[in-house]
């Protein structure tokens, strides 16, 4: 396996493969790699003869409050860990490679980031889609892949993959769980123990409610389910819950499956994110 920190070393990297007729995979992730992050890289080690892992921590998707300076960063590891998943190539950029003096270009995706995380987020979204479409332009995959776990996220990336004709085929894979049931995260590793046990109550209560729902609750009913679970636990505080189209994100409250369960929760100073996804 290889590590490239430069777009010129990453291109040459893919451009020999692709004169061998070889396939391409790309993981976009911030590193701290998890049970998450591998399961993504297996997939694209199995669909593709090459997999392109790159690790940056995108700073223009962080808010000024937020944690930047702190987010975890262990590239020996992470590198140790892509290795053993069969990755090929891990691209570890510096910010000024990804973002080069004077850049003031940006991509928007309008709609689909204005409710969930993005009414609480402020230009999070216009921070991931931009790097997202560097990341696409450098490695020019033939397929990329994204959790569930961050399903506004998916979402606002496929639609910009389709307006923007970029050829790739988006894979999502489903979201990776603690034993308990917590989607697993780089973020819970900021956890203390009693916050740790007091996170578990967020799936649970996007579990009942989902619960609901498949028994013919509606929307808003399920997310006043949610509410009351998650607001009975001291440490959590929910900052969202809702009911969401599949697709499009628009509201569901006053409708029943298909939906997306959708939730946002502060536990001390960390915010986890975690859904549900009802089908008819």
């Amino acid at each position: 396996m290889r590590i490239e920190s430069t777009v010129r070393g990453v291109r040459a990297f893919v451009d020999a493969a692709r004169r061998e007729g070889r396939s391409v995979g790309l993981v976009p992730t911030m590193g701290a790699f998890h049970a998450g992050h591998l399961s993504l890289m297996r997939r694209a080690v199995a669909d593709n003869d090459v997999t392109v892992v790159s690790l940056f921590v995108n700073p223009t998707q962080f808010g000024p409050q937020e944690d930047f300076s702190q987010y975890p960063r262990d590239l020996e590891g992470d590198a140790q860990k892509a290795r053993e998943a069969g990755v090929s190539l891990i691209f570890a950029p510096s910010e000024e490679e990804m973002y080069p003096p004077g850049a003031c270009t940006w991509v928007t995706v309008d709609r689909l980031t204005e409710g969930l995380c993005g009414r609480y987020r402020p230009g999070h979204f216009r921070g991931v889609t931009t790097v997202v479409t560097k990341l696409l332009n450098v490695v020019q995959p033939d397929r990329a892949y994204f959790g569930e776990k961050d399903y506004q996220q998916l979402q606002v990336i496929r639609r910009m993959v389709r307006d923007l004709l970029i050829p790739v085929e988006i894979i999502a894979q489903p979201t990776v769980r603690e034993p308990d049931g917590l989607a697993m995260s780089s973020r819970n590793a900021y956890l203390s123990p009693e916050e740790r046990q007091a996170a578990v109550r967020l799936p649970q209560a996007l579990q009942a409610a989902a619960d609901l729902v498949r028994q013919g609750a509606t929307g808003a009913d399920a997310v006043r389910r949610a509410l009351e679970l998650l607001q009975s636990e001291p440490l959590l505080r929910p900052q969202y819950v809702e009911a969401v189209d599949p697709e499009t994100l628009e509201d569901r409250s006053a409708s029943g499956a298909p939906l997306v369960l959708a939730a946002a929760v502060m536990v001390g100073k960390t915010r986890l994110i975690d859904n549900i996804r009802v089908n008819g």
